[in-house]
């Protein structure tokens, strides 16, 4: 044996990784060099560290905060509901002058796989079944055209809200490809911005790196949470400076309702001199499980839905209202300086998160194995356990139906499909109709009623993000119009309702 390779394999014995080599001498020469040049990207005093950790931390028992959390206080919450119409106003035009400006970047959370979909591709590229067959990036990328044109039509300034993207190495070329494929979806290319976060192995329960294949670790996606050493490592941090960017909003991919460059949002965190800031929903009930933005020990942070018992989830106030109801949707604003503290300071004390999955794998005698059962320890940070570094932390709860519909699951689920996701979708673009003045017509002739919650069976009615952001300039279209559906109000719809209209 090369004396390098038995160097690394005592190496690997020592961190307690003697396996890793097990299947050297069936590797061809390419796959020897691929698997060294892998295995020369791992600090094994870490490998050893993290495999340790893994197996403590999957082994410990839930934590349980319910003695030490407490509701955020009234006075950094804002809302939709919560707040007066002149204020809304107030941050909403504060919002669109800093998009004017050219102040206002969009970070896009996209390392993941669709696999709980059902697919192997990344989940922005999945169409949910709209009258359009738009995929979730071609509605997002029209939202950032829409709140850029709607900025530069109220300032007078034309400006650009860059994309960033960080994907993974499972999504990073099908995305590029995706992009590349429909042609940014009219964006400039160089504001779309994608990079790469980290990887790191799985681990079984007794602490041993997974081999995915003979020649290869089982890799995984270091969570939501490794934006901030990708920042670093991607150089993305310089890149905010050379746009002149201030100001981040901070989203995952999967919510179909997300508003990117939300002005309101962003306005209330501006005026509020946030250098953080979460939007949140009203959690549906007790034992939703989603996070909670709340305080532990007079500090602002998500308390995982696990970490807190039945009782303190159940506690209400004197209107009914539920204590502990801010539900976290990933759905971010961040300073580029807050930004800047938490690389250079505070992303070495981010918390490990432990994620049990069913990992493939090849076991001892070379098989390929895909595990009907959960097998494997991913360790992950979390996007938001920064909130307790900061020094202005704000909330803005914001309602549901307008702005928080996720997509996890494949069809056939209880909850957060494609069929609710689309649903949440046209339901909306209904109500934004009826508020315009128009009737809607479903598939049987029928006047359709849109109610604030979600329909089952909502008509084929959809708006492109270019015709409106968020139901605005609809009424001159719709206004007194029966529409029979399904109809897709596009550009070119537009366009002709409008010629329609002048000839009224």
């Amino acid at each position: 044996m090369d004396p390098s390779v038995e160097q690394l394999r005592r190496r690997l014995e020592s961190a307690g990784q003697r396996h890793v080599l097990q299947f050297w001498p069936e590797l061809s020469e390419e796959e020897r060099a691929a698997f060294l040049q892998e295995l020369a990207q791992l600090d094994l005093q870490w490998l050893k560290e993290h495999c340790d950790g893994a197996t403590r931390a999957a082994a410990a028992p839930p934590a349980s905060l319910d003695r030490h959390i407490e509701p955020v206080p009234p006075e950094i919450i804002g809302g939709v509901k919560r707040s007066d119409s002149g204020c809304l106003s107030e941050w909403e035009r504060e919002g669109l002058l800093q998009v004017s400006e050219s102040r206002v970047g969009v970070l896009l959370l996209a390392g993941g796989q669709g696999t709980r979909l059902g697919v192997q591709y990344p989940k922005g590229m999945y169409d949910v079944g709209l009258p359009s067959g738009k995929t979730l990036y071609q509605i997002q990328a029209e939202r950032i055209h829409k709140v850029q044109e709607l900025a530069a039509r109220k300032f007078g300034s034309a400006c650009t809200v860059p994309w960033y993207i960080m994907t993974s190495e499972f999504t990073l070329a099908p995305t590029e490809r995706f992009f590349q494929e429909n042609n940014y979806f009219g964006l400039e290319p160089s504001n779309v911005v994608m990079f790469e976060q980290r990887m790191i192995p799985a681990v079984t329960f007794d602490g041993k790196v997974i081999l995915q294949g003979k020649g290869k670790i089982a890799m995984a996606p270091d969570g939501n949470g490794g934006l901030y050493q990708a920042l670093v490592d991607s150089q993305v941090l310089e890149d905010f400076g050379r746009r002149g960017v201030e100001y981040l909003h901070v989203y995952c991919v999967d919510n179909i309702l997300v508003k990117m460059a939300d002005p309101v949002f962003i306005g209330f965190c501006v005026s509020k001199g946030a250098d953080c800031g979460a939007k949140v929903v009203v959690k549906a009930d007790p034992a939703e499980p989603v996070g909670v933005v709340c305080r532990v020990r007079g500090v602002s942070q998500v308390v995982e839905y696990s970490e807190i018992g039945p009782e303190s989830a159940g506690l209400r106030g004197p209107g009914g209202e539920l204590v502990f109801s801010a539900g976290n949707i990933c759905n971010h604003f961040f300073t580029r300086s807050f930004l800047q503290e938490v690389a250079a300071k505070f992303e070495v004390q981010l918390k490990q998160h432990v994620a049990i999955k069913k990992v493939p794998f090849v076991d001892s005698c070379g098989n390929q194995v895909k595990p009907s059962e959960p097998n494997g320890i991913k360790m992950e940070k979390f996007v938001f356990d920064v909130f307790p570094f900061s020094r202005n932390f704000v909330v803005f709860e914001v309602v549901r139906e307008d702005e928080f519909s996720p997509l996890k699951n494949a069809a056939g689920a209880a909850a957060d499909t494609p069929t609710t996701a689309r649903n949440s979708l046209l339901t909306q673009h209904c109500r934004w109709a009826a508020a315009a003045g128009a009737t809607l017509l479903d598939g049987r002739g029928n006047a359709f009623h849109p109610a604030a919650s979600v329909s089952a069976d909502p008509p084929q009615f959809e708006i492109s993000p270019l015709v409106s952001y968020f139901g605005e300039d609809l009424q001159p279209l719709l206004n007194g119009r029966t529409l029979q559906t399904p109809f897709v109000l596009d550009g070119n719809r537009a366009k002709e309702l409008q010629v329609a209209q002048s000839r009224v």
